[in-house]
C-alpha cells in the first residue's frame, strides 16, 4: 500500500513519465519529387537516417548531417524537446529514422513530428533556413475559456515571451518555457522551441507566425512546423525539473523562465497606479483650475479604460498602459527636438525619443489647433490601450500635463512600409519572402481587429504608410485614430463624414460613407496589390493610360498576365505560384460589391493554403478615382465636415 502511494506521489509531482515509445502526432510526404526504389538517393537516406539515429544522444538534442554526394545528396536533421532526457531523445529519433521510411517510403522530402522530437530529410538543403510548412495545429478542446479577454493579455504576453527566451539563446538550444497564474488556482504553461541552427531573425520570424495561428481562445493547443514549434495547456506538460535547470544550462538560460509573480502582482499593481490616477485627477481638478475641461475628461477617460473590469476582476490594465510624465517625455525627446523629429501626420507631429533606460520610443505630440487630433486622441486611447497583438503596433502609454497631450508607442526602427515599396533605393531590401511575410503579417493584424479582439474594430485608413515595420521586418498596424467600433450584431453602417485615404477607399464607402469590415478587405486588396507591384494605388492611374492599379492588374491578370505586374526587384527572389495567388486574392478584396468580397478569416486560410479553390473575381469599379486629382487636406475644423473630407498621415520612420 505504501508503495503505491509513493508511486502515485511521485506521478503528481512528476506528470511527464518517459517512455521508451514516441507519441506519434503528425508527419507529411512532401511528394512532388520522388526516388526509385534502390536507386543511389534511397541508399544515401537510408545512410542519412542511419548517422541521424547514432547521434541520438547529444546533450543539444540536435543533429544535421547529409549523406552522399550531388545530385543525390540528402541533407537531415532532427531535433528533440528540450527539457527531455538524451536517453528519450535516443529512443524517439530511433523510432522516427524506421517510421518515417514506412509512412514515406518513396518520398525525396518528407517530416514526422512525435510528443518527443522531429525528424525531417530532403534533396534540398534544410540547414539554417527557416521552413513554415507543411504545418500541424491542433488544440485540446472546442470549449472557450471562461474569461476570454484576460486569458487573451495574460496569454499573449507569456507567449511572446517564453518565444523571446527560447530566441535569445545562444550557442544552445533555441528553447523555453514560461508559466503564468490565470486565477489565484490556475496556471497556464507554455513552450517555444526553434531548431538551434537558425539565426536569431529566422527563429523571431518563425516563432510570431507560429504563435499567430494558435488557438489562444481555447483550452491549450499548440502548432508545429519543420524549424519551430510552440505550445500552450492548463497543465504541465514539460518535465518542470529539466525545464528549470537542464545539465547544460547556463546564467543566460536561468533567465528564460517567466515569473510567476507577474501575473499574482498585476492585480495590486493596477490597484496601486488606478488610485494614482486618481490622485492626479484630483490634484488637477483642484489645484490647477487653470487646465481646461476637455483635458480633465480625457484623464477621466485613461482612468476608466485603464481600470476595466473583464467578468468582474481588475486586470490591472494600467500595467501595461502607464502614464507617462511630461518632464520624462522631454527628456526622452530632447525638448521635441526638431532633430528628433519622425514626420508630421493629421494628428500633429511625431518624435523619437529615448527614455533614460536605454528604450526607444515614438511620441505623438496633439497639435494644439487640432480638433480632429483630439477626436483621434480619444479614439487610440480607448482602442488600442485595449488591443494586444504583434501585428497592431503597440500603445506604452500617454501623458497630460500642462495642456499637452501625448500618446507614446514603441519605436519602429524601419519606419512605414511605404518608404521601402515606393522608393527604389529600399524597395530592394524588400525580396518575395519578407513581401509575402508581410502580406500574411497584415492579414493576421486585420482578422484580430475584425472577429478576435473582444470588440469588432473598422480600421478605416488602412494603407502603406500605417503599417509600420520592426527591426525584423515584421508589419504592424498603426493610427487607430479613424476606427470604429461596431457591435457583435451590427455589420455596417453610413457616415457623412468620408475619412480615409483615396486609393484605398471602397466605392461604397467614398461615395454613399457606408462602411463595414468588407472596407478594410477592399483596403487590404489595394495593399496587397502594392505590395507585389511596388506601385501606389492612388497615384498610378496618372501614368498607366488612365487606368488605376486594380483595373490594370484585373486586366493583365484575366489575359494570364499576371506575372507581368511583378515588381522586378522581385524577379529573382518570387515564387511564382504564390505571387499569383496574392494577385488572386487582392482582387477578390477590391471587388465592387462588397457582398463578393472575402472576409479576412478567409483571407488568412487562403495566403496559408495552396489547395483552397479561389473563385474568379470580376473586374473592379472605382469611378469616384478619376474624379481626384490629389488627396484634400485634412480640416482643422471638427465641425466643418466633407463628403471628400480625408486624413493624410504619411508619418516617417518612427
Amino acid at each position: 500500500m505504501k508503495l503505491l502511494l509513493l508511486v502515485i506521489v511521485l506521478f503528481l509531482f512528476n506528470p511527464i513519465v518517459e517512455s521508451q515509445q514516441p507519441t506519434y502526432l503528425s508527419h507529411a510526404c512532401l511528394n512532388a519529387t520522388t526516388f526509385a526504389i534502390n536507386s543511389t538517393y534511397q541508399a544515401n537516406r537510408d545512410a542519412l537516417l542511419s548517422s541521424l539515429s547514432s547521434n541520438g544522444t547529444r546533450a543539444s538534442g540536435f543533429h544535421n548531417t547529409t549523406a552522399g554526394r550531388s545530385p543525390d545528396m540528402v541533407y537531415g536533421l532532427f531535433l528533440c524537446r528540450g527539457d527531455l532526457s538524451t536517453s528519450v531523445c535516443r529512443a524517439c529519433v530511433t523510432f522516427a529514422t524506421t517510421d518515417i521510411s514506412q509512412r514515406c517510403p518513396v518520398d525525396a522530402t518528407a517530416v514526422v513530428w512525435y510528443e518527443e522530437c522531429l525528424l525531417r530529410y530532403s534533396d534540398r538543403n534544410i540547414f539554417s533556413v527557416v521552413t513554415e510548412a507543411p504545418t500541424f495545429l491542433t488544440y485540446n478542446s472546442t470549449q472557450n475559456v471562461t474569461q476570454p479577454e484576460r486569458f487573451k493579455m495574460l496569454a499573449g504576453f507569456m507567449m511572446n515571451e517564453t518565444a523571446r527566451a527560447a530566441n535569445e539563446i545562444t550557442g544552445g538550444k533555441k528553447f523555453a518555457t514560461g508559466e503564468v497564474f490565470i486565477s489565484a488556482l490556475q496556471k497556464l504553461y507554455a513552450l517555444a522551441q526553434c531548431t538551434p541552427d537558425l539565426s536569431v531573425t529566422d527563429c523571431d520570424r518563425c516563432l510570431e507566425s507560429a504563435i499567430g495561428y494558435l488557438p489562444t481562445g481555447r483550452l491549450g493547443g499548440r502548432f508545429l512546423n519543420p524549424s519551430c514549434n510552440i505550445r500552450f495547456e492548463f497543465y504541465p506538460f514539460y518535465n518542470l525539473t529539466s525545464a528549470v535547470a537542464a545539465p547544460e544550462e547556463t546564467k543566460q538560460n536561468k533567465s528564460n523562465r517567466i515569473p510567476v509573480l507577474f501575473a499574482s502582482l498585476s492585480a495590486i499593481f493596477g490597484l496601486v497606479l488606478v488610485s494614482a490616477f486618481g490622485f492626479l485627477l484630483w490634484r488637477l481638478r483642484n489645484n490647477q483650475g487653470k487646465e481646461n475641461s476637455e483635458e480633465i475628461q480625457l484623464l477621466d477617460l485613461v482612468n476608466e479604460h485603464t481600470g476595466e473590469s473583464f467578468s468582474g476582476e481588475n486586470v490591472g490594465k494600467s500595467q501595461e498602459f502607464p502614464f507617462f510624465r511630461l518632464d520624462t517625455l522631454h527628456a526622452a525627446t530632447n525638448h521635441f527636438s526638431d532633430d528628433n523629429k519622425l514626420g508630421q501626420g493629421g494628428f500633429g507631429p511625431v518624435y523619437k525619443g529615448t527614455l533614460a533606460n536605454g528604450k526607444e520610443i515614438a511620441v505623438k505630440r496633439l497639435s494644439r489647433t487640432s480638433g480632429q487630433g483630439l477626436v483621434e486622441f480619444k479614439n487610440e486611447i480607448v482602442l488600442i490601450a485595449r488591443l494586444q497583438h504583434r501585428n497592431l503596433v503597440k500603445l506604452l502609454g500617454c501623458c497630460l500635463e500642462k495642456n499637452e497631450k501625448l500618446l507614446v508607442y514603441e519605436f519602429m526602427p524601419n519606419g512605414s512600409l511605404d518608404v521601402f515599396l515606393f522608393d527604389s533605393s529600399s524597395a530592394a531590401q524588400l525580396d518575395w519572402q519578407k513581401r509575402f511575410s508581410i502580406i500574411k503579417g497584415i492579414a493576421r493584424g486585420i482578422l484580430y481587429l475584425h472577429e478576435d479582439s473582444r470588440l469588432k474594430i473598422i480600421h478605416r485608413d488602412l494603407k502603406a504608410s500605417n503599417v509600420l515595420l520592426d527591426r525584423n521586418m515584421n508589419p504592424k498596424i498603426s493610427d487607430f485614430g479613424m476606427a470604429r467600433i461596431f457591435s457583435e450584431d451590427k455589420n455596417e453602417a453610413i457616415t457623412n463624414r468620408v475619412v480615409g485615404t483615396y486609393g484605398y477607399m471602397p466605392p461604397e464607402y467614398a461615395m454613399r460613407g457606408l462602411f463595414s469590415i468588407k472596407s478594410d478587405v477592399f483596403s487590404f486588396g489595394a495593399l496587397l496589390l502594392e505590395v507585389v507591384t511596388g506601385k501606389k494605388n492612388n497615384s498610378y492611374y496618372f501614368f498607366e493610360n488612365g487606368e488605376s492599379l486594380l483595373t490594370s492588374a484585373w486586366k493583365l491578370w484575366s489575359k494570364g498576365k499576371g506575372m507581368d505586374l511583378i515588381d522586378q526587384l522581385l524577379v529573382p527572389s518570387c515564387v511564382a505560384s504564390e505571387v499569383l495567388k496574392c494577385i488572386h486574392i487582392g482582387l477578390l478584396c477590391v471587388q465592387g460589391d462588397p457582398a463578393d468580397r472575402p472576409t479576412m478569416s478567409s483571407v488568412v486560410v487562403m495566403l496559408a493554403s495552396d489547395t483552397v479553390p479561389l473563385p474568379r473575381p470580376a473586374e473592379p469599379t472605382f469611378p469616384a478615382l478619376r474624379a481626384i486629382a490629389e488627396p484634400a487636406e485634412p480640416t482643422s475644423n471638427d465641425g466643418v465636415f466633407s463628403i471628400n473630407e480625408v486624413t493624410i498621415s504619411n508619418i516617417l520612420p518612427r
